[in-house]
Parts: structure tokens; sequence; C-alpha cells
């Protein structure tokens, strides 16, 4: 059947569609779900994909030919219809939708309000623990560098919550009064508590307020003659307003509000948004799409859906660029979030249609600085295909790396580049199942042929495969590939380190059939490049290495406690789900496990404490 004749089909399916509000599911070919959408009106919807001869956007009319069956679901409501969707977009995963990535990379910080005496800490994930959550920032640094300050200014203890449990006497942040030292000292909860609410206020954006809450304290202060309180008011209010300096003010009526507007470019849909707090613009994040059916208002419609979801701090306003068709819907379902009121404005005119042109000329400097990396990058692997004499351009390159020591706790892992750039979703770690002795060829050798025995089937194959190592390395993987069936798939080579005793000052790059390296000396950057792969390799082995090392470690500690045998060790680690769990427990909560006196606790607590000392 030809196109035309699939959309004269799909046509005349839509004049029985309802005419009521629904969510509806594009399949292609092989009856896999693409792309899922909402509608008001169902009917409308979709013929204004198969009834049109020509779609404004080219790359919509593309992604439409792709479209050879559709599937509807009535609902109610437009407010289920939005549910729904959102449900059925996280179950499919369609490939033409706006997906929003895990924000597990993005840091936070977090206060248990639960607990009488919280502290702060860095968290990459929200959970539903009635923890107070801040963020998300845009950059490892810069949370570290808030924490930085929160210490420095307010008495929240900085110790951890194993320690805190534990210490006899306070540490040296109380000497330099930097801490109250809840953990030894009785310190009233209410007085603690108003420490948690300033940090509070300071996190939320809400400066101002802070500086006139601590001003009106330290003129009260100095009234009542309590002058070292007034001192330490004054050096906070300070800190404080040296802070509000670098803050720029962006609006005039001082409210919280988030900005988001949405750019297009070639290749990519960026969505950008900026963070109001106070007035003051607090931080901005890009947000990129690669592929999508969706216009503006769709975009912007299923953006906000999936990022106030997990989004601690939803302010009363979000301006936006387009207006969702669904505005109403919408609006509804974010205030059911945020259980309290909202805005959802589109403004055309004034202070606000600034702060939208400001997020629009962002958003397009970032778009134009993502696509000028992307035709570089694309220039690179162009260069790279035909040095490598390949017959694909390696679009996707894996490269392995193995780590251990002296044989003990064997690892291996698996980076991705995509693109030119790191690929850190696809990013693997194996533990070697199968090689008793040291063996760097036999750990090669057996984590090649799960990850190419499809051991993970939904994973694609590479365009280019990179092993760290020599010629060895190189004809371990050839063999390997061969055994699996996948010879021949896609193309491999070895990347070598230089051996400086020979008078060798570069890198090797090993090719099947060719018993010398290739020569790099007019394409250097080429060289640089596959050597960052390896790079990346190395220190994601080393990193994982490590942790396993460490784990294996702390594992021999309960080994070495007198009381702990096979059955009380296997009920301690299912109790708590590992050894970080037992290590942060309580006296009280290990006696809770089967088997575990109060003698045998402590002395798990006095092993753990132990090493502690000695880390």
């Amino acid at each position: 059947m030809t196109i035309e004749e699939d959309k004269t089909a799909l046509s005349e399916r839509v004049s029985a569609v309802s005419s009521g509000p629904g969510v509806y599911l594009m399949k292609n070919s092989g009856g896999e779900v693409i792309y899922v959408g909402k509608a008001k009106n169902l009917k409308k919807r979709l013929s204004s994909y198969f009834r049109r001869d020509s779609h404004p956007d080219m790359k919509t009319g593309v992604l439409v030919k792709k479209i050879k069956d559709f599937e509807t679901i009535h609902t109610v409501t437009e407010q289920e219809a939005l549910i729904l969707e959102a449900n059925l977009i996280r179950k499919h995963k369609p490939r033409y939708n706006v997906i929003l990535k895990d924000d597990k990379r993005y840091p936070l910080l977090r206060i248990d309000i639960t607990t009488p005496y919280p502290n702060l800490t860095i968290a990459r994930k929200i959970k539903k623990d009635g923890a107070l959550y801040f963020g998300p920032y845009a950059s490892a640094g810069a949370v570290h560098q808030t924490v930085k300050f929160i210490n420095k200014t307010f008495k929240l203890r900085k110790c951890t919550t194993k320690m805190f449990r534990n210490r006899t006497r306070p540490c040296l942040n109380y000497q330099i009064g930097s801490c109250l030292a809840p953990c030894c000292h009785d310190v009233d909860v209410d007085v603690y508590r108003r420490i948690v609410d300033e940090v509070s206020l300071f996190l939320r954006g809400k400066t101002p307020v802070l500086i006139r809450q601590v001003k009106n304290e330290m003129v009260l202060a100095a009234t009542e003659e309590r002058f070292e309180d007034a001192a330490q008011m004054r050096d906070k209010l300070f800190a404080l307003e040296r802070t509000l300096e670098k803050q720029h003010v962006v609006s005039s009526d001082m409210m919280d509000r988030d900005v988001i507007a949405v750019t297009r470019g070639e290749r990519l849909s960026l969505i950008t948004v900026l963070s109001i707090r106070g007035g003051s613009l607090s931080g901005s994040r890009h947000f990129p799409f690669q592929e999508t059916m969706a216009d503006d208002d769709e975009l912007t419609g299923t953006f906000l859906q999936q990022y106030y979801e997990t989004t601690p701090d939803i302010p009363g306003e979000i301006l936006v660029s387009t207006m969702p068709h669904d505005s109403e819907a919408i609006t509804d379902h974010l205030k059911a979030i945020k259980k309290s009121s909202l805005n959802l404005l589109s403004p055309q005119r004034g202070e606000k249609k600034k702060l939208i042109d400001m997020a629009l000329q962002n958003g397009a400097m970032e778009l134009e600085d993502r696509e000028t990396r992307g035709r570089q990058g694309m220039d690179l692997l162009v260069r790279l295909k035909k040095k490598l004499d390949m017959e694909n351009v390696p679009l996707r390159i894996e490269c392995f790396d193995n780590s251990n020591m002296s044989g003990k706790q064997p690892v291996s892992a698996m980076v991705v580049f995509k693109d030119a750039r790191p690929f850190k979703s696809a990013y693997r770690k194996y533990r070697i199942k199968t090689v008793e002795e040291q063996d760097d060829y036999q750990y090669m050798a057996e984590v090649l042929g799960r990850r190419y025995g499809k051991e993970d089937p939904e994973a694609p194959f590479p365009d280019l495969l990179m092993v760290d190592g020599g010629k060895g390395q190189l004809n371990v993987a050839l063999d390997i590939l061969e055994k699996t069936g996948v010879a021949g798939t896609f193309d491999v080579i070895a990347i070598a380190k230089k051996d400086e005793k020979a008078g060798e000052t570069k890198d090797k790059i090993f090719k099947p059939g060719r018993s010398n390296p290739l020569n790099f000396s007019q394409d250097e950057d080429l060289l640089l490049f596959l050597q960052n792969i390896r790079d990346e390799a190395h220190r994601f082995v080393v990193g994982f290495h490590r942790k396993t090392r460490n784990s294996a470690g702390l594992a021999s500690i309960l080994d070495s406690v007198p009381g702990i045998g096979e059955i009380r060790k296997k009920n301690l680690l299912l109790h708590f789900g590992g050894i970080r769990g037992i290590r942060n427990a309580s006296v009280e909560e290990l006696t809770k496990v089967e088997g575990v006196t109060r003698t045998v606790a402590e002395a798990v607590q006095r092993a753990f404490h132990d090493q502690d000392g000695r880390d």
C-alpha cells in the first residue's frame, strides 16, 4: 500500500472517531507506539494529521508518513485525558513524544524536617519522605557552593546522621561557633527549628525577607544589650547582603515565577526555564528534544505536566511563550500538585512579556551553541569514518575497559558516545563472573560475550567498538564477535598507550588486518577524540571498582564481629538492604533483627565506628 493509500485509509477511519475528549496512540508498521497525544476534540485533532495535504513543520510531515495505524481512548473529561496521556507516555516511552529524562543527575538539597535536628544533605532524587527538597541545581559546583555558604552562615549541624548518633563530644564546628552541637548539648528544638526556617527561606530565594528578619532580630538583641548575639546577627546580615548583591533583579513586583519558552532549530527543539524567586533570577535550565511530532502548544503542555511532577518548588505564576490548547485542564492539574492557587499566563506586552523575551533569547543562544557543537561533532565523525575506512559514520561508539587489584573483585565497564558526546544512560557495569585467575584477555572475552551475545536485547549494536589494549585485546574481541555471530556487523579497533621507553610519543590505534598502528599525524584531533573515549571508560570502570572494593571491605567487617555468623549476617543484610543500611542503623534498630542481641548490636556498631576512624 502506498503512502497516499495509507493516508486515505486512515483519513476514512477518522470520520468514525468521536468528537469528544480523549487520547490517541500513533503506531508504525511494526505496531510500535511512536506517539501519544491528547485532545479536547479527537476527531478534529486526528483530522489535522491525515486530512491535511501539507504540514507547516516539514519534520512533522515526515513523521506523519511513518504512521500506519492509530488507536483512540475516549475519556469523560479533559482532565482524565491529561492524566491518561501522561501514564501512557510513561508506559510506552514513544519515540516522538516529549519525554523528560530522569533528573537524578541534577543535584538537590534536602532537609529532613521529620527529625528534631535536621542537617542539610545533597540528594539526587525526590522521595515522598516528608523532607524538604530544594533545586534541582544546574551543576554539582553550584550546589556545593550553596552548601558551603549555608554551613558558614547558619548553625545547622554538619555531621552525618551516624556521627550525630554516636558523637560523645562536640566537634570543631562547635568550637568555632558554626554549630550548636545538638549531638552533645540540650539544644532547644524551637531554637534549632528557627535556624531551619531561615535556611529554607534562603534556599527558596526569599533572601530579602530573610534579611529584614535578621535585621529586626539584630536590633532587638542590641536593645536588650545581648551584644554578642547582635554581633553574630550582624555578620549573618552582611553575608546575606553580599549574596543578594550578586542576584540579578528582573521583575519589580518581587514575585516568584517560572518563565518557560520554546525555541526551535534545524535539529533540536529546546525548552528554556528561567526560575525567578523574589523578583531575582535564581537559575536557568535547558531541555533539548531531538524528534517530536508536537507543535509548540503540545510541547509546552506535555513539558508542564512532566516537569512539575518532579519539581519540589512550584511558584504561584508560570509564564509560557505559547499557551497550550488545554491550558485550563493543565492549570487544574498543576494546582492539584501544588495544592494551592496558580496562574498560567502567556503575556503579550509589558514587563512579563520582557521576561518571555529574555527566556527566548537565552534559548536561542543555547540552541545555536548546541547545534554548532552538533555540526562540529558530525564533521569529526565523518572524518573518523574516512580515517578508519568504515562503511558507516560512527554515530554510536562503545568502549570497554577492565579494572582489578591483583585479581581481586575484577570488574569491567562500557561507555557509549552517541553523536560524538557521552551517552551516559547507556553506560553499563559488569562484575566478572566466570574468570577465577587474573587475566585481562579473559575478562574482556566474558564481557564482550555478554554484551554482544545480547544479554541486553534492547541495546542497539554500535557502529564502532573500541577496546582498551593492543593487538591482543583486538584479537580477543574479533574472536568473541565471531563466536556470537555478529562479526562484520560493526567495525572494531583497539587503543594502546604509547610506550615511552620505546620512544613512542602518541597512543596507537590498531585495526584488524594491519600489523602496524594507524598514522594519525595529520589528524591529531581524531586521535584525541578516541583517547577521550578511552579515558572516560577508564574513569568509569575505576570508580565502579573502587565502590565494589569498598563494599567488599565493609562486608568483611561483619565477619570480624564476635557473635556474627552466616545466619545473623544474612538476616542483617536482608533487613537493612545492604551494608550501608547496617552501617547507619542505631543499636535499637539493629536489635530488631532476629537473633541480634544488644551486645551483638553494640559490637556491630563499634566495628563500623572503628572503621570510620581509620578512614
